[in-house]
């Protein structure tokens, strides 16, 4: 049963917060459950780094400089952070702390969903509120911010990837039987984020699913990247607002019969001199085994391209090919697992296309793993099937370091975290000088589908 713990400055604001929410509380604490202790860690956002586009299928996904564009028209979020409601919930919150540390975020939550009748009713609509009250956390935007643009799609996304990040920890948690660490950062240039980290459970050995909303301004580095790949950036005074969001995860379990899963989904947004924005989507759900099993793969690919059908028959096979050729660890001459879907600057056909494609794909993110673990749940192995998950996970490493875009950009990023951004690492991995599996074993099974990419479905 969830305990919310209403703190306030006087008697008469937590008499009126008590008033306002008791009735709609009890309808909803059977179902919710905050852990949230303090810290943070958060894993960074892949920014996009190739366009793409599929001729002869009707679909093209490629930034001009002018596609995706919508009116500004309002404030930033950011500045929003010295309002009353910001101010109410900071009080809140320490005293919370003062009271017990491990109830601060359940305090802080409770500040934030006291509102006046006013208030509720113009939440009736996108039920903001409610929702934010089956997060792992208090959303990084402010409620009350959340509320005033609930139809914009800076807010939309962000709860999205709140519910997702939310989902997938219970998932875990009920398979595992072990709690996340949830931890919360601020980026002084902007925004900050939601770690959830889970270490040492009884199924993965570390499972990591980080939330993070930030916003500033494009470091020239970020803005030459995004001019490589053809878009047309005029910033003011050069000067270029951006918006970044995301969920991501790494899951690495410690039976070498589950395969480890990653996903990322992402939106971004930058505010050019004349005040349009351009907007664009990205992500991806991957899936590295071990060992190869044909029925997993099937399970995996068929739930992703089910998925993509629901939006455009060419979706599943271009990002699966795209997934293939972006995990690809190109020093070994091998991908990185047996993919999944990846895709990068989606800004068409309009943006309400596109997130509803994300958040479809979002939603395969429990059914295309869950019931492989439970599959492999109690599956027996041995010490060698543990040394070679060891010799893969170097590999995982490999590619994360060398290659992957959004562990580069976050090292180079001001204000970035060096923890989350490693959230993605595992534990333990091992590097054998030249090791090559033995021909006709299950590991050169594996090896061979890593070097020549399959159709699965």
């Amino acid at each position: 049963m969830a305990t919310i713990v209403f703190c306030s400055i006087n008697k008469t604001a937590q008499a009126t917060a008590r008033r306002c929410w008791t009735p709609h509380l009890k309808e909803l604490a059977s179902a919710v459950g905050h852990r949230v202790p303090l810290s943070f860690t958060h894993s960074p956002l892949l920014l996009p780094a190739t366009r793409w586009c599929s001729r002869g299928t009707g679909v093209r996904f490629m930034s001009h400089g002018t596609s995706g564009r919508a009116a500004s028209g309002r404030a930033r979020r950011g500045a929003l952070a010295l309002s009353g409601a910001a101010a109410a919930a900071a009080a809140a919150a320490v005293v919370g702390f003062l009271a017990n540390a491990n109830h601060f975020q359940r305090a802080e939550m409770a500040t934030r969903v006291s509102q006046s009748a006013e208030e509720k009713e113009a939440d009736k609509e996108g039920g903001i509120l409610e929702r934010c009250l089956g997060f792992m956390s208090p959303p990084v935007t402010d409620v009350s911010v959340l509320q005033e643009t609930k139809a914009e799609m800076r807010t939309r996304m962000e709860m999205l990837i709140m519910e997702t990040q939310a989902e997938f920890c219970r998932a875990l948690e009920k398979v595992d039987g072990g709690t996340f660490k949830v931890d919360r950062w601020e980026r002084k240039e902007g925004g900050g984020g939601i770690s959830c980290v889970m270490q040492d459970g009884k199924v993965f050995e570390k499972a990591g699913v980080n939330v993070s909303v930030v916003f500033g301004n494009l470091t020239e580095e970020a803005a030459r990247q995004m001019r490589s790949r053809g878009k047309v950036l005029k910033g003011k005074d050069g000067k270029l607002p951006f918006c970044a969001m995301g969920v991501s995860s790494v899951i690495h379990p410690k039976n070498p019969h589950i395969p480890t899963v990653h996903f990322n989904y992402r939106y971004f947004e930058v505010e050019e001199e004349d005040g349009t924005k351009q907007w664009w989507f990205g992500g991806g759900t991957d899936l590295t085994p071990i060992y190869i099993n044909k029925e997993d793969a099937f399970h995996f690919h068929n739930t992703l391209k089910e998925a993509c059908d629901k939006h455009h028959p060419q979706y599943y096979p271009d990002f699966k090919k795209w997934c293939d050729r972006y995990f690809y660890i190109r020093h070994r001459g091998e991908t990185r697992g047996i993919g999944g879907i990846f895709f990068d600057d989606l800004d068409s056909p309009s943006q309400e296309e596109v997130f509803n494609f994300v958040k479809s794909c979002a939603h395969t993110v429990v059914p295309c793993y869950l019931p492989i673990v439970y599959k492999h749940l109690n599956d027996s192995f041995t010490a060698e099937e543990k040394d070679w998950q060891q010799v893969r996970r170097g590999r995982y490493v490999e590619f994360n370091l060398v290659y992957d875009r959004g562990v580069k950009f976050g090292l180079a990023t001001p204000g970035s975290r060096i923890e989350s951004i490693l959230m993605s690492l595992p534990l333990t991995a091992r590097w054998e000088y030249m090791h090559e599996p033995v021909e006709g074993t299950q590991e050169a099974e594996m090896m061979e589908v890593l070097k020549n990419p399959k159709e699965w479905v």
